[in-house]
């Protein structure tokens, strides 16, 4: 009986990192460059992931949209969303007793509205407000117009710029917040930690939503101001214990005692060891904090509690105070499209972090 020898499995050949003679900075620039190409080929394998990859790219062509339709098609007295007027007019017969409402208008309802001399058999003209959607003429209205003769279509693309600027102040202070406790609190422990985390804790017990309508009716909260709110709280909260239980895996690796034995301070351990080996984790968090903030900006602007000119929640809080809000689904056109903004762009960036958690999270990755 003869042995058989069997060969070694191939190793995957690797891009090289360079010469010894090559600058630091490019080895760094060629590894960061490899880790984006293989954590992006983790995101696409998530098809979820790519779902709300696409609708965040859709939300943000109609955002870049709504300033060029502005500038070329679209004439600003018609359809800017907050001064625009246009309320297309149909002619109607006053007639005494209605058998068609779309073409005849009862005497009672015609002297109310067109003055007390009008009498039967005369035709009057009706301006129609909200106007539901119409396609031809010199200025059709794809979404049909508001109570107030306004746009539709105009208005939702204006209102998602305000939303990604929005979740970005959110995202960005959220992560800024977070990764500084969160590392702070891991990196000195005793005192500096108890402190951190029982404040992280308080903030945690207040729901988020009660302490920004108590807020907006103390102050004028505009849409920075309120982005930097939920960013502080949602940094000082629940993100910032999660990220110090990261940093906590951090502090306690080799490389930082080589480093601290090297000569390096605390300073230099934290912002060139301990925080970047948290981004990662905050990056995904990031995307949790998008979705918060644009759900609270629409509930807040639903409430009527801040001072912006329009956003998807002022759209049904204006067909709620016009008497729209709890009719049929005849005037779908003004809590329909607003209200699915809202769903879909906040479910696309949850659906981005879900993704993302695979990528950070080695244990979730599939083998």
């Amino acid at each position: 009986m003869t042995d058989t020898l069997t060969a070694p499995p191939e190793v995957p050949e690797q891009e090289p990192l360079g010469s010894i003679e090559e600058p630091l900075w490019r080895v760094r620039l060629r590894l960061t460059k490899r880790s984006l190409v293989q954590n992006w080929k983790l995101f696409v394998a998530n098809r979820i992931g790519l779902v709300g990859l696409v609708m965040i790219v859709i939300f943000a062509l109609m955002a870049i949209a709504h300033p060029i339709l502005m500038a070329t098609v679209w004439p600003s007295q018609i359809y800017h969303p907050i001064n625009g007027y246009d309320a297309p007019v149909s002619e109607k017969l006053v007639v005494e007793e209605v058998t068609d409402p779309v073409t005849e208008v009862d005497l009672t309802t015609a002297r109310i509205q067109y003055g007390p001399f009008t009498e039967i058999g005369e035709t009057v003209s009706i301006s129609q407000q909200p106007a539901p959607p119409s396609f031809g003429g010199p200025n059709p209205h794809y979404l049909g117009t508001d109570p107030l003769g306004r746009d539709v279509l105009s208005q939702l693309l204006y209102s998602t710029r305000s939303a990604f600027f929005l979740g970005l102040i959110a995202a960005m202070v959220t992560v800024v917040f977070a990764t500084v406790v969160g590392s702070v609190a891991a990196f000195f422990g005793g005192w500096v930690d108890s402190v951190l985390m029982r404040l992280a804790d308080l903030i945690l017990l207040v729901p988020l939503l009660p302490v920004l309508i108590v807020v907006s009716a103390l102050f004028r909260i505009s849409l920075p101001l309120l982005g930097l709110l939920i960013g502080i709280l949602s940094g000082f909260g629940g993100t910032a214990i999660i990220l110090k239980s990261q940093a906590l895996q951090v502090t306690v690796k080799p490389f930082l005692d080589a480093a601290r034995i090297a000569g390096g301070g605390n300073g230099h351990l934290i912002l060139r060891h301990v925080i970047p080996n948290v981004l990662p984790l905050s990056f995904l968090y990031m995307m949790f904090t998008v979705t918060d903030a644009i759900a609270l900006e629409a509930t807040l602007s639903f409430l009527g509690l801040l001072s912006i000119p329009m956003s998807w929640g002022i759209m049904i809080s204006i067909a709620r105070t016009q008497g729209y809000l709890l009719g049929s689904l005849e005037y779908w056109w003004l809590l329909v499209p607003a209200g699915l903004a809202v769903s879909l762009l906040a479910a696309a960036f949850f659906l981005v972090g879900r993704a993302m958690d695979e990528v950070v999270n080695p244990r979730l990755r599939q083998r």
